[in-house]
């Protein structure tokens, strides 16, 4: 009895462990490629801006723009692209980052 159940648990823990790995694996094949850059952060009147390049010169890149407590604004630039992103006032906080997501 003790052999069947220690064969068992042997088994559950191989496969728990080659489930781990392959969503790992599969976790890093889908991250986005880092394309998108911030070149500046500034303010314009009261509005707050960011401007990003996207260095990969054969595909658009899709972005989001890390905002402390408000929806995070995203968007889209087409390859080669540099541009001024207006992300919200300069009541509201400043971006902490700039995050490259999948399109």
């Amino acid at each position: 009895m003790r052999k069947i159940m220690a064969i068992a648990l042997a088994t559950v823990a191989c496969s728990a462990s080659l489930t781990l790995a392959s969503a790992s694996s599969a976790a890093a094949a889908e991250r986005a490629p880092h394309c998108v850059v911030v070149r500046k952060h500034f303010n314009k009147g009261h509005q707050r801006y960011v401007r990003l390049t996207n260095l990969c010169s054969r595909r658009t890149a899709c972005f989001t723009i890390v905002v402390p407590h408000q929806r995070d604004p995203h968007g889209r630039l087409p390859k080669g692209v540099t541009k001024d992103v207006r992300y919200g006032t300069t009541w509201a906080p400043r971006a902490l980052y700039v995050k490259n997501t999948s399109c």
